[in-house]
């Protein structure tokens, strides 16, 4: 069984680069265009194989601030990643108290990514998750 990332962005490009920096990690990525594509993908898989969530705000259709408020109710304990083009302090500091593991602004070294998603992953086994 491999670990799912879903990779939660509106931009192809992005997703592709973000795809190819997590290459060679033990985590099968899972893409999604926007929060609609996610939400549906997301209902069709093993919640328990959910290792970590990123996500992008500003998409199409269903935003990453509904898709985020989605995934913390109906994919509690699997950490959420935040992933955006557009830096906002004071939506990060209330992402952060609402309980999203970090807020990374595009684009992202690889280092970074890799040692952010290795930090969530590592947190999410370390405190345990609820059932979805």
């Amino acid at each position: 069984m491999e670990n799912k990332i879903p990779i939660v962005v509106d931009e192809a490009d992005i997703r592709k680069t973000i795809s190819r920096q997590l290459e060679g990690t033990r985590f099968e990525i899972v893409e999604a265009e926007n929060g609609e594509e996610a939400i549906a993908t997301l209902g069709r898989k093993n919640l328990l194989e959910l290792e970590a969530i990123i996500c992008d705000i500003r998409m199409p259709k269903i935003g990453g601030i509904e898709a985020i408020a989605y995934f913390q109710r109906h994919c509690a304990g699997i950490p959420i990643i935040v992933l955006t083009g557009y830096p906002d302090v004071t939506l990060a500091v209330d992402f952060m108290k609402r309980g999203v593991v970090d807020y990374l602004v595009k684009p992202v070294e690889k280092s970074e990514l890799i040692a952010t998603v290795m930090r969530a992953v590592e947190k999410r086994s370390r405190f345990g998750t609820t059932s979805p």
